[in-house]
């Protein structure tokens, strides 16, 4: 018989049909089911007049909304794990992540190393590749590099001393990571010298580059972009701020004179980022907005002494804070907590909240045709919340298995039918 729950896997060919349920889909909520085979959102239409036959198990979801998975495109550990230190036992360190953030809502992330010595890129980059998710944990997309390459006056939370030119461009850029096949994003500066050939040099091997930590200007910005910078990290922190003589990178948001809309992570903690700011930010350009946790080592844990990298932080509330100062740190923030955060901050819809962790992601990352969305042949990496006051995860689904429940949830009910022929 197959499986629904979160010990077991469904059988192949099995067919599912999520009833009694509403589906994000297309920019709205609407009634509908879901339909689920072989670990992909299938349209029901054929299983009715070509096939004719009925779902393997029908599930009862008790009116919960259906969305896609969470992806963050910036997480630089949790659980007690630092991507960017624990070199020794990276493996665990990805698996607990991994496993820990399917509670979350996160179905799929990229494993963020912050700037480092040259030796643990060496280290760190062919041991972290690219995964499906599944009851082990989270998918990897691939690796987010932030750093070495940035802006010295906007190194916030990273070590003055690792930081890089890229004079010799991407020979620099392959000295310093070594292999790039697991990378999936680079953060870099575009006012380095030589940054706009190994811009260039990155997209080129289909890796999405971000521009971020700087103290560029607009104009410089717009430069990168038209090189094939799509993406700005983290907004509003570690940048140059709003001037009204040259808005800096914030204003690539507005910019007409780039070949394509960028999209712009942003930390909807309330710490990063204020309400306001948020506001300003999704009303300027709405569609370009992707949440990013940039949590680090102590998210799931609380306060004490962390690792963030080569720093140690201390947590002190909901703050991350490098040791001896008040300097942010990445966050202890987790995504199914941003997005809340964002609903309420920036008075937005409850699906504009759930598109900028889902949607927008898969976008920025060049996914969308597999993830982010409940469209038809994508996987079915989706969650069953609770709309009813904040939003709560009940059930992660990757491929189509339940791979996390709500412990304080009511369990799924299966309906069994047989597939026999429809009369």
């Amino acid at each position: 018989m197959p499986s629904i729950n979160s010990t077991g896997k469904n059988s192949p060919g099995s067919t599912f049909q999520f009833v009694n349920c509403r589906l994000v889909r297309d920019g709205k909520i609407i009634k509908d089911d879901l339909w689920v085979r072989d670990g992909k959102i299938i349209n029901p239409e054929p299983i009715f007049f070509d096939e004719k036959i009925r779902a393997d198990v029908v599930i009862d979801c008790s009116d919960a909304l259906i969305c896609p998975g969470f992806i963050d495109v910036q997480i630089n550990g949790g659980f007690g794990y630092d991507f960017s230190s624990d070199t020794d036992n990276l493996e665990e360190a990805i698996s607990v992540v991994a496993k820990g953030i399917l509670a979350t809502g996160v179905t799929s992330f990229c494993p963020t190393i912050v700037t480092s010595p040259t030796s643990v890129y060496h280290q760190t980059l062919p041991r972290i590749e690219r995964t499906a998710g599944g009851h082990e944990g989270a998918g990897i997309l691939g690796l987010h590099l932030e750093g070495p390459f940035i802006s010295p006056e906007k190194k916030g939370a990273h070590p003055l001393q690792f930081i890089r030119g890229i004079e010799n461009g991407m020979q620099t850029v392959e000295e310093v990571y070594g292999r790039l096949d697991n990378v999936a994003m680079v953060t870099i500066a575009p006012e380095l010298p030589g940054v706009f050939d190994v811009i260039e040099g990155l997209v080129s091997q289909g890796i999405v580059v971000s521009v971020g930590h700087s103290t560029g200007n607009l104009d410089t910005g717009e430069a990168a972009v038209n090189c094939g910078a799509s993406f700005i990290t983290h907004l509003f922190n570690a940048m140059l701020p709003f001037h009204h003589r040259d808005p800096g990178l914030v204003g690539l948001l507005t910019s007409r004179l780039i070949k394509r809309p960028v999209h712009y992570g942003i930390i909807a903690d309330g710490m990063h980022t204020h309400p306001a700011a948020l506001r300003i930010a999704h009303r300027t350009h709405p569609k370009g907005l992707v949440l990013v946790t940039d949590a680090m080592a102590a998210m799931g844990l609380g306060e004490g002494e962390h690792t963030l990298g080569q720093f140690q932080v201390t947590v002190r509330g909901k703050r991350a804070l490098l040791q001896g100062t008040e300097t942010l740190a990445g966050s202890i923030v987790t995504m199914d907590e941003c997005v809340r955060h964002f609903i309420l901050d920036a008075g937005v819809s409850i699906v504009e909240g759930i598109e900028a962790a889902t949607l927008h992601p898969a976008l920025a990352m060049g996914i969308e045709h597999l993830k982010g969305t409940l469209d038809f042949n994508t996987d079915a990496d989706f969650l069953l919340v609770c709309d009813k006051g904040p939003l709560k995860v009940l059930h992660t689904f990757i491929a189509g298995d339940c791979v996390f429940s709500a412990p304080d949830t009511h369990a799924l009910k299966p309906v069994y039918r047989n597939s026999s022929k429809m009369s």
